[in-house]
């Protein structure tokens, strides 16, 4: 009823409007064309006032009335999209809030814990591991090798290798998350075995150590100050990280024996800043000047001209920050982390050639000291000969050693706090006997002389034939 009378009330006051006198406005309205237009604006309105009942008026003209309509219009489309918003319907807001969501990376629903635990492979459920970056390879002899990108020939060549790839990148990632995380909690006053066995532990899990087919690629170094590489703990050893200490922590990981080889330094004191930025960008510049047909010699040439560029002022004295020539970057293959050539961070080099699909560790080390080391310390590092052949033993705990070596390590590096962790006992005598029968070979701490500081950072890169790919590379360094 209330609806029908507010609607006669409408037709009633228009049909007093069309009675009133032409001029009531303002305006001579004597042209019959003027007219018919009037009549069906007024029409418009009538229907519109009809087709919304319940609406009130207030004063005699249906322009209120008009207002009324299309602001109760207005709000009533505001209340049905939140009304369908709510409900889960299909506006244009809902559709787009929906899309954000589904913006998420494929992760299989799950995200990574603090400390690691979840398998990159679980994280990635469809295989599709992140990428590194991915850049053009150099010129080289002053032709660029733009070409290759769009290559279909090439692009071949790599859908071949795409299992490969995966498996690299699937370490890579696993090699970025751990060390995140290490770098979230290693601190002055840890010991420094306690932050290898926190790395490794939280490196099998993200891996998912699996035998051979999955697992840490090596030990974990942790040189602090002038040793420079090579060091990780044995069980006993109670050295404890400083405020003004240079460590640089140097740990792999593989799938299927594809290694990724990869290494940063920590500094809590300000005053090494610049020491670390010399190395870091030494590093970049090896990087950068990486390529397929690049000769290894030009790209030591480079890099030692890039951080000599650089000072470093300790307690009042500046120190030019030096390579240490006799370490160098190296190919890298399948359960081989040297696999035969070297890239060496000094001028001089070999004038071999990088090739299509080698994979390489792009590593500089710089020092406030002499730039050489020399073996150091007790060693801790040991791996299996890769040219090695059978070799006969006559002590049993030797024959014993090799064959858990050979089971859990093959000719990847290990350190003897692993073999302690697989139950090994009172094998020092017979871990030398492989040592003299050249078998396996010791990798003892390398050291410039005491007092001086070195650092250390490293990326593997993979030469795809399209481009190169710096599979290690994260947002960290």
């Amino acid at each position: 009823m209330a609806d029908q009378a507010v609607e006669d009330s409408v037709i009633m006051k228009e049909d007093c409007e069309e009675d009133e006198h032409p001029l009531a406005n303002g305006v001579i309205e004597n042209d019959e064309d003027t007219q018919v237009k009037k009549k069906k604006k007024k029409k418009k309105k009538k229907k519109a006032t009809t087709d919304k009942p319940g609406i009130q008026e207030e004063g005699d003209g249906t322009d209120d009335v008009t207002e009324k309509l299309e602001k109760q219009t207005l709000d009533d489309e505001k209340q049905d999209g939140q009304n369908v918003e709510k409900e889960g319907g299909d506006t244009d807001a809902a559709k787009k809030k929906k899309k954000k969501k589904k913006k998420k990376p494929n992760t299989g629903g799950k995200q990574q814990t603090d400390p690691p635990t979840i398998p990159v492979s679980e994280l990635f459920p469809d295989g599709n591991f992140p990428k590194g970056e991915e850049v053009e390879h150099p010129a080289v002899d002053g032709k660029t090798a733009a070409w290759r990108t769009t290559n279909e020939e090439k692009r071949a060549l790599e859908r071949m290798q795409e299992d490969v790839y995966s498996d690299v990148r699937q370490a890579a990632e696993a090699h970025r998350q751990v060390r995140n995380y290490v770098q979230g909690f290693i601190k002055p006053g840890l010991k420094m075995i306690d932050i290898c066995e926190r790395l490794e532990a939280a490196s099998r899990k993200v891996i998912n150590e699996n035998g051979m087919k999955a697992g840490l690629a090596f030990p974990t170094g942790c040189s602090i100050n002038h040793c420079a590489a090579h060091y990780t703990p044995n069980n006993g050893d109670t050295t404890v990280l400083q405020y003004d200490d240079v460590c640089k922590i140097d740990f792999g990981t593989h799938i299927n024996g594809r290694i990724i080889d990869c290494a940063f330094t920590v500094a809590f004191n300000p005053k090494y800043d610049k020491l670390l930025e010399a190395v870091k960008d030494a590093t970049n510049t090896g990087i950068r000047e990486a390529g397929i047909d690049v000769r290894l010699c030009d790209i030591g040439e480079r890099i030692q001209e890039v951080m000599e560029s650089y000072e470093v002022e300790l307690n009042g004295k500046t120190y030019k920050v030096k390579p240490i020539r006799n370490l160098n970057g190296h190919s890298i293959g399948p359960y081989r982390i040297h696999a035969g050539k070297t890239v060496p961070i000094v001028k001089g080099g070999e004038e071999t050639r990088m090739e299509e699909n080698e994979f390489f560790a792009i590593e500089t080390f710089g020092s406030t000291g002499k730039g050489i080391v020399h073996d150091d310390m007790e060693t801790s590092h040991y791996m299996k000969n890769f040219e090695v052949g059978h070799v006969p033993l006559r002590l049993a705990r030797s024959k014993a050693l090799l064959n858990t070596i050979n089971k859990n390590f093959g000719t990847l590096a290990f350190c003897r706090r692993w073999l302690d962790r697989l139950g090994e006992t009172k094998y020092l005598m017979a871990l030398k006997n492989l040592g003299d029968a050249g078998i396996v070979d010791p990798y003892p701490p390398l050291c410039d002389i005491r007092g001086c500081y070195t650092a250390q950072y490293e990326h593997t890169i993979m030469l795809r034939p399209t481009c190169k790919e710096i599979v290690s590379r994260g947002t960290d360094y």
